[in-house]
């Protein structure tokens, strides 16, 4: 910019400006309703809450998820009590999931274990890696070819053919 400045073109404004304040005689309605809405609805609340946080500090409860407790097995539930069979296939599905969780934590860490040990992974690595296998045979004996569809009833009925199986070659041996 040019040194000779036009002053009148270019107006600075004041360096302070004076704050002014509307005095009257009349007041402001909008104050009266915020002190009547906070001692009529906000005070009381806040009361109210203040107590209910003073008793729940003195006991501490730690919420980490949900704790289901354990139903009857399929093969315990009499003959036609249905809520015992919708009882037992939702325990059922809930062990399916922690198995799931528990195949994918072994296996996560299994790859963890390759990642940090690189080429001496499998002399350094050989408990995880017996560790996956056993977790994952145990699924695999418990929830292998069921399928997506699969269920309570269909998993006991696998588990009992398996038991007949190794009975019969047990036989089939002493013999």
């Amino acid at each position: 910019m040019p040194e000779d400045r036009d002053w009148e073109a270019y107006k600075v404004p004041p360096t302070r400006t004076p704050v002014s304040e509307r005095t009257t005689s009349v007041p402001n309605p909008v104050n009266y309703f915020q002190t009547a809405f906070s001692s009529v609805f906000d005070a009381p609340i806040t009361f109210f809450r203040g107590l209910i946080e003073g008793v729940q500090s003195k006991n501490k409860f730690y919420y980490y998820h949900q704790k289901f407790r354990r139903v009857p097995d399929l093969s315990e539930c009499l003959e036609g009590d249905y809520l015992c069979y919708y009882e037992a296939e939702a325990q059922w599905r809930r062990d399916r999931m922690v198995d799931q969780e528990i195949v994918e934590i072994v296996r996560e860490r299994m790859a963890a274990c390759k990642q940090r040990e690189g080429p001496n992974q499998f002399q350094n690595c050989a408990k995880e890696m017996q560790l996956l296998a056993q977790v994952t045979k145990a699924y695999e004996d418990r929830y292998g070819d069921l399928g997506y569809h699969g269920n309570a009833r269909t998993c006991l009925m696998k588990q009992k053919h398996r038991m007949m199986e190794e009975r019969k070659a047990a036989q089939e041996q002493q013999q």
